[in-house]
């Protein structure tokens, strides 16, 4: 789960899937990260913290890091928060295999639409339909790959 900074979106992402995981018992592996540098090693936003706790989800294990280009090998799926982060994860990739597992999040929920998850962070009121987004997006990726459709 990438976005820009990693302590809004992507660990919203990243609690909600793993609740999902732990829901499902499925043996799958999530983490997050942010494109940028600035909040490394920060807690997640107050307010991403506030939302997912009100689902039940608590996400102050998390500690904010920067995507790095190993981590293009080391996950299956890559998954971008909107077009920039997008476009950001692409320029780490260094083969054609890295760059197929990167893809936007939204597109699992709202396939072709290449909708971006909107950054809350300057909006207050903005987290809960985030959340609702990544739920959303969260669910058909379970049901995409817990089952047996097979790969993308």
């Amino acid at each position: 789960m990438v976005c820009l900074g990693n302590i809004c979106r992507s660990p919203l992402a990243e609690g909600i899937l793993q609740h999902k995981i732990e829901e499902h018992g499925l043996d799958w592996q999530v983490d997050s990260a942010g494109t940028g540098s600035w909040h490394i090693g920060d807690l997640p936003d107050r307010r991403s913290i506030a939302t997912a706790r009100q689902h039940g989800i608590d996400i102050t294990c998390q500690r904010a890091r920067q995507l790095k280009p190993h981590d293009l090998d080391g996950f299956d799926l890559v998954l971008a928060m909107d077009s920039q982060n997008y476009q950001d994860i692409l320029h780490l990739a260094t083969t054609k295999a890295q760059e197929e597992k990167v893809h936007l999040i939204m597109n699992f929920a709202t396939p072709g639409r290449n909708q971006a998850v909107p950054d809350p962070y300057w909006d207050d009121n903005g987290f809960e339909q985030v959340f609702q987004m990544l739920e959303e997006a969260c669910d058909k990726l379970v049901e995409r790959f817990s089952s047996k459709a097979g790969p993308l």
